[in-house]
């Protein structure tokens, strides 16, 4: 007798109405997989892949925060790394963070200077910064 008829009616009406209250839990799932799950996903399998591809002479970062060079890098979980003159350590593969440097071929570094590096760009604080101010290179005159 208090409650009117009206209210009463527009509960009953539910069919519609719950479908729409799910859309904003599936928005917002969707959100988080592109923000946060797929990113981390990649990151994952570049880590993967970069752990996987380690092998020796590789200059290494371990999570630790210790930086050395790959001395040993069998197939198997742990690798060899040596941080100082004479000072080896194992350490877990999945633990390296980054790879500093890989060692170039003995044919490519040769320890000669490229055909093209005439020392040029230097006089002119750099070859972007000579290229910006219009010197290409090239020493200005003076």
């Amino acid at each position: 007798m208090l409650i009117s008829p009206a209210y009463a009616q527009a509960a009953g009406d539910g069919g519609a109405g719950g479908m729409l209250q799910l859309l904003p839990l599936v928005l917002i799932f969707v959100v988080f997989y592109f923000l946060l799950i797929r990113p981390q996903q990649k990151k994952a399998k570049m880590h993967r892949s970069m752990v996987e591809a380690v092998k020796r002479g590789d200059k290494v970062i371990t999570g630790g925060g210790l930086i050395g060079t790959v001395t040993r890098a069998p197939e198997g979980g742990e690798i060899q790394v040596e941080i100082a003159e004479g000072v080896r350590v194992k350490v877990m593969r999945h633990t390296l963070t980054e790879i500093l440097t890989k060692p170039e071929p003995a044919s490519k570094a040769g320890g000669k200077k490229p055909a093209n590096d005439t020392g040029a760009g230097q006089a002119s604080g750099g070859f972007a910064l000579g290229k910006l101010l219009g010197l290409g290179g090239k020493k200005p005159d003076g």
